[in-house]
């Protein structure tokens, strides 16, 4: 099998359409959709632009285990896409980071807190959304 080369985006730069798909698919609730379309640029990235895609792609798959019932799986992949999340900026490729790291948090608690039998009583206002913000120049 080729290897892929290896390509390094910066944070400061702009999404590319597979980032803003994979952005409408997470807020849709469609994670596992997410998940493939970020792995894709997860794989041909390094440095914080590829922590920033793990990071969202583990919280993505987080919240499909979440939906289908996996407590522990949910709460582990949601502490580990926050750990990758915060080695990058605050925002990356125009995706508020910092906002996107309060609302896993928030989601942590909440399932800590319902525990396995009341887990899909999660209250919906806390499923996180990816926000893009305005960049200036």
């Amino acid at each position: 099998m080729e290897k892929m080369p290896e390509t390094s985006r910066a944070c400061e730069g702009s999404p590319s359409g597979q980032l803003l798909l994979g952005i409408r698919q997470f807020n849709r609730e469609e994670w596992f959709e997410c998940h493939e379309t970020l792995e894709a640029l997860w794989l041909k990235e390094r440095g914080d632009v590829r922590n920033f895609y793990q990071g969202i792609i583990q919280i993505a798959i987080a919240l499909h285990h979440w939906r289908n019932g996996n407590l522990g799986g949910s709460l582990s992949l949601l502490a580990g896409g926050r750990g990758y999340l915060l080695r990058v900026p605050e925002v990356c490729l125009w995706v508020d980071v910092a906002g996107f790291i309060a609302q896993a948090d928030r989601v942590i608690s909440a399932l800590e807190r319902l525990g396995k039998e009341k887990m899909g009583e999660l209250d919906p206002v806390l499923i996180p959304r990816l926000k893009t913000v305005e960049v200036t120049e």
